[in-house]
């Protein structure tokens, strides 16, 4: 079976996780990935830990399988030659380096664009490439405090709180590859590249979505609800004999059925809970009432009961849950593989099941400039020039 972005390939000049997470993806759905660094590595992710693995980083190894290593100094005319030869062969190029550096190194979207008029040119930073805060670094902590995330996430007496995981990175590196695969599509129509301007501050702000929405509409500020939802109730976290759990309630008829399940049928029919709007007024009288109920049973018990009935339901389980979790593995979403220098190392699975061009696992994370001998001579280096690179620290 071929992969469905087989003959496509990408060079990659991203490091820490946005850029990186995207054209991982690329690379397990079959697109060539060639990972660029400075000589030695200059991915900051290799020296994040611990954990390592043998000396490698844990933080590296979950954004960078499927991908070829290639080691060259942009700081020398010579190495930036060496990408536009390559930017010459490639069908995307994706950087995130931060605004006006590659216009710097002779390496824009325009310049390359002459040199290869089909390629598609993603540009990842902080804040995009206009606006007064363009020149800024982006750091997803920061992204998640200026967009409005943290202001909503935790509870009324937590303060704000960031999400457990660089949630705007991963969106980013989504989002940039619906930009590049729609670029692509397009290109096939006009026979043409183009550029792509992507901020992590935009894609966060995207994010906000329904609470977004509400503030636009009403112009009131949203609060923090922590494990409770602004406009829908029950739908929120409740402790059991034996741990806690979530029950997300969506419309009347699931609540009537939750009302039987705890063992509180007349709920339903009560006027302060009748319908949504009712429970979102008495949310505080509700939660009390339902929570009495649940602290009876252990969580398997109300498992078994919400499913049953078709109330959506889910234990809170810790990573370790997760890992050990059936329907997660029956799916593949636990890998391992073979690493020259960690041994055998255990990843997170794509979540992409294609039913005729499946996702394939075929490179291990590389190790700094693994590839940079094969890669050089492909763009007709010899021996002899590529040791003498080397012996001057341009690879």
């Amino acid at each position: 079976m071929t992969a469905a972005l087989e003959g496509i390939t990408v060079l990659d000049l991203t490091r820490v996780l946005a850029g990186p997470y995207c054209s991982m993806i690329l690379g397990d759905l079959g697109a060539e990935v060639i990972k660029v660094e400075a000589p030695g590595g200059s991915d900051e992710t290799r020296k994040w830990g611990p954990p390592f693995q043998e000396g490698v980083s844990a933080y590296y190894l979950c954004a960078n399988r499927n991908k070829k290593s290639l080691t060259i100094n942009l700081k020398t005319e010579q190495g930036r030659e060496m990408i536009k030869k390559l930017a010459a062969k490639s069908d995307v190029l994706i950087h995130n380096f931060k605004t006006g550096t590659m216009e710097r190194l002779g390496l824009s979207y325009l310049e390359l664009r002459e040199i290869n008029p089909l390629l598609v040119y993603c540009a990842i930073t902080g804040f995009g490439e206009t606006g007064p805060l363009k020149n800024l670094p982006g750091y997803d902590f920061i992204i998640q405090a200026m967009s409005g995330l943290m202001s909503i996430t935790g509870n009324a007496s937590s303060g704000p709180q960031k999400m457990g995981i660089a949630i705007t990175d991963v969106l980013t590196g989504l989002y940039a590859c619906i930009g590049i695969q729609a670029a692509l599509v397009e290109r096939n129509r006009s026979g043409a590249g183009q550029k792509i301007d992507l901020s992590l501050y935009d894609s966060a702000v995207s994010s906000l979505i329904n609470i977004g929405s509400n503030y636009l509409m009403s112009g009131e500020k949203p609060l923090r609800w922590g494990n409770h939802h602004a406009n829908i109730v029950p739908y929120q976290t409740f402790t059991s004999s034996d741990g806690e759990m979530v029950v997300a309630v969506g419309n009347d008829k699931q609540f009537a059925s939750l009302c039987r399940v705890a063992g509180e049928p007349k709920l339903a029919a009560d006027l302060r809970f009748r319908t949504n709007p009712d429970r979102v007024a008495n949310r505080n009288l509700l939660g009390e009432i339902l929570q009495k109920a649940f602290e009876t049973k252990p969580t398997t018990y109300w498992e078994e009961q919400c499913r049953a009935a078709n109330i959506p339901f889910g234990a809170i389980q810790t990573i370790d849950d997760v890992a050990a979790d059936e329907q997660l593995n029956e799916r593949h979403m636990f890998i391992t593989s073979t690493h020259p220098k960690a041994g055998e190392i255990k990843m997170i699975g794509s979540p992409l099941k294609l039913s005729r061009t499946p996702v394939s696992y075929e490179r291990h994370p590389p190790e700094p400039g693994e590839h940079t001998t094969d890669i050089l001579r492909q763009l007709g280096c010899d021996e002899d020039e590529i040791n003498e690179l080397r012996k001057r620290n341009m690879i």
